[in-house]
């Protein structure tokens, strides 16, 4: 799998004197794209498609970067994906009112912006945010995954029990260290606030002709760490198809390590749903606030700077 968690350029407090910050809200199939960020080796990346379309719809010479709410993995989906990028203020002006009409007809079509205006003061997409929420579908059907949704589900080969998944789900809720659940990363915390942890069942499209349901986990957490969520869903199937009790999840997060009986299940179930923010006038204090490096209770932490910072991404 490629690893997407390339350092992003330094973030500032607001744009620079003579730049407008713009928010765009978007959406990507991420079945052919190498993750969110760009890469080297001209990997499809979604920041790239991005980007360049960006500049050749404003004809600039210049590129502009893009900072992301949180960025996903190859093969992860989005739906409510948030992204920022400094605009020069005249260039706004001449394109705010055709860019996005514009941009829809450079993008492909597995990304899509639907959304484009200036930010509130003190807003950035990655630091200002409160939230992520993410879902993962899996179908448990004997036969399979209908195969219109083949592309955003994975199927498991045995029966899931639901209840047991929420029990095991209730005990890795609050803040812990998710190491045992991360891919880490030199000099970034695995501390992470998991806000909510649950299982539902849901109806297939009443256009399939499969019948039965899907079972959705979502998943919504101040900030994610690199796997985090596919590793927690993976641990929580093997609690759904019997195969380890209620208990194994949260003996795992004790743990502190990875343990090899949990398995980072495939990318293509998970979607990233929404990104949650503090209201206008509280951006700015969650942008300085999400900056500083967490630790637990009695844990001293490190110097920490804004590449420290609680790593936004997910897959």
């Amino acid at each position: 799998m490629v690893n997407d968690c390339a350092e992003q350029p330094p973030v500032k407090d607001g744009p620079a004197d003579g730049y407008v910050r713009v928010r765009l809200d978007l959406a990507y199939h991420g079945a052919e794209f190498s993750g969110w960020a760009r890469q080297k080796g001209g990997r499809r990346t979604v920041q790239e498609e991005i980007e360049t379309a960006l500049q050749i719809v404003t004809r600039s010479p210049e590129l502009f970067p893009l900072t992301v709410a949180g960025r996903t993995d190859a093969g992860v989906h989005a739906r409510g994906q948030v992204a920022h990028v400094d605009l020069p203020a005249e260039l706004w002006e001449a394109h705010r009112e055709k860019l996005l009409r514009r941009l829809a007809g450079r993008l492909p079509g597995d990304v899509r912006i639907y959304r484009v205006g200036e930010a509130p003061a003190g807003f950035d997409a990655r630091f200002s945010a409160v939230w992520r929420r993410y879902a993962y579908r899996v179908a448990d059907h004997p036969g399979g995954v209908d195969p219109l949704l083949r592309g955003h589900v994975l199927w498991h080969d045995r029966p899931l029990d639901v209840d047991r998944m929420n029990e095991a789900a209730k005990l890795l809720l609050g803040e812990h260290d998710f190491a045992a659940y991360c891919k880490k990363r030199e000099g970034a915390t695995t501390i992470r606030t998991l806000l909510e942890l649950h299982w539902d069942r849901v109806p297939v499209d009443s256009y399939a002709a499969q019948e039965g349901s899907l079972a959705v986990a979502t998943v919504r957490a101040d900030a994610f760490c690199h796997n985090m969520v596919r590793a927690l869903v993976g641990a929580m199937l093997l609690v759904g198809d019997g195969h380890r009790p209620v208990e194994f999840p949260g003996e795992v997060l004790a743990g502190g390590v990875r343990n090899s009986a949990v398995n980072v299940i495939r990318p293509y179930g998970l979607t990233l749903e929404e990104v949650g923010y503090p209201a206008d006038d509280q951006l700015a204090e969650r942008n300085r606030a999400a900056r500083r490096m967490r630790t637990l209770p009695g844990v001293t932490a490190p110097a920490a700077g804004p590449a420290e910072a609680p790593e936004p991404a997910a897959g």
